[in-house]
């Protein structure tokens, strides 16, 4: 199925390209080239492809107790806004300390935004593909008050207010692993929480009670499982990890 879809998709955005005068194979051809073309090609490509794999993660465990997290674009922007108020509260700390503590307020933020529907849902029965969709408004709505108001950059608020912080330091940046690219160490961080999360899930008690609790929540409530904690549980670490792509 995943192969006949990409067909398709290739088959149709193929009709596109010669209904506007083009070559089709000459356009893929220059898709390829600009995916997997070179070493700078295939570093950015990896480096586009770091949150997607995060993201993709989370909504993993929340699919595994049988939840849907609709909310991965307002759990980034939590992480985000987390992530840049302690980078912008704590600029002279060392790189050693600065960079985990940032990705670690990534975490907690979108813990804590995940974590309001999966209580929601768990507790008072809230369709969470309703409240994760509203919450993404929600988190829109927050950032573009603290760019405008309380982390605009003072030299935009005396002048053309541009919303936007100011730099952040530079011990805050993720180490490039390859120069004059944009792939940095975040792609390492990617795989290693994708083969933490499949440890998690497959080979723990916690992992065992989520995927449990999504096959059969009657069935785990009856073998003494506490199926709340576990949905409740199950959104807020899916909101974790794609606050940690914010």
């Amino acid at each position: 199925m995943p192969v006949a879809a990409a067909g398709a998709a290739l088959f149709v955005g193929a009709i596109m390209i010669l209904a506007l005068g083009a070559n089709p194979f000459e356009g893929y051809w220059e898709l390829i080239k600009g995916a997997v073309g070179g070493k700078t090609e295939i570093s950015n490509t990896v480096a586009k492809a770091v949150p997607l794999l995060l993201v993709g993660v989370g909504i993993t465990v929340a699919f595994r107790a049988s939840v849907i997290n609709i909310g991965g674009e307002g759990q980034i922007i939590a992480g985000a806004l987390a992530g840049t108020v302690t980078a912008l509260a704590f600029p002279d700390w060392p790189t050693a300390i600065l960079l985990p503590g940032v990705l670690i307020a990534g975490f907690v933020g979108g813990f804590i935004w995940g974590g309001v529907p999966g209580i929601l849902k768990a507790y008072f029965g809230v369709n969470e593909i309703l409240s994760t969709i509203m919450l993404n408004l929600v988190a829109v709505q927050l950032m573009n008050y603290a760019l405008r108001g309380p982390l605009i950059d003072p030299l935009e608020a005396e002048t053309t207010r541009i919303p936007q912080t100011e730099r952040l330091s530079d011990a805050a940046d993720l180490p490039v692993l390859v120069t004059n690219t944009r792939l940095n160490l975040g792609a390492v961080i990617a795989v290693l929480t994708a083969v933490a999360i499949y440890f998690l899930l497959w080979r723990t008690p916690f992992g065992y009670r989520i995927r449990a609790v999504g096959l059969n929540p009657n069935a785990s409530r009856y073998a003494g499982i506490k199926v709340k904690r576990s949905i409740a549980a199950a959104l807020a670490i899916s909101g974790a990890l794609c606050g940690l792509t914010g």
